[in-house]
């Protein structure tokens, strides 16, 4: 789906695959949207790619998380994997520091997909906007993205 240039800002696949609702996440803390709303992708290709230029500010001490700030004030957060937490960080490789200033595209993670499944885990990776009283509103697209390219979210 492509979108009519207007005031809308864009977030884009922060990885290659499959991009669908955020409620069908099998997780119930991102499918009843606790903690922001957005859309999940159900990665094909290792890269994690900034979704909007911007700060990162957390990024998770076992590497399955980070957030970033773009200068609107939006806050996204890339949740890579569903409880790989438990991981304690290992599949993961990072290339990105807190503070540090990102496009969006630029590298900035890969998650071993073949690893994360041979644990028994769910790669499966929402890609949300966590403080959305910034937002006016926000429409997701659902289908096949290409990291750091493909538009998943415009919002205002």
């Amino acid at each position: 789906m492509n979108f009519v240039k207007t005031n809308n800002t864009e977030i884009v696949a922060p990885q290659s695959g499959r991009a669908f609702s955020i409620v069908e996440v099998p997780d119930q803390v991102f499918a009843d949207k606790i903690v922001g709303d957005g859309i999940a992708i159900e990665p094909t290709e290792n890269a994690v790619y900034a979704p909007i230029t911007g700060k990162i500010v957390l990024i998770a001490q076992t590497y399955h998380a980070l957030g970033i700030e773009a200068d609107d004030g939006l806050n996204v957060m890339v949740h890579l994997g569903i409880d790989t937490v438990k991981l304690g960080g290992k599949g993961f490789n990072c290339y990105v520091n807190v503070g540090q200033r990102v496009k969006k595209g630029d590298k900035l993670m890969d998650m071993d997909i073949a690893f994360v499944k041979e644990k028994g885990f769910s790669t499966i990776s929402p890609c949300i906007i966590t403080n959305l009283d910034v937002v006016t509103e926000f429409q997701c697209c659902t289908g096949n993205t290409i990291g750091g390219k493909t538009v998943i979210i415009t919002y205002k």
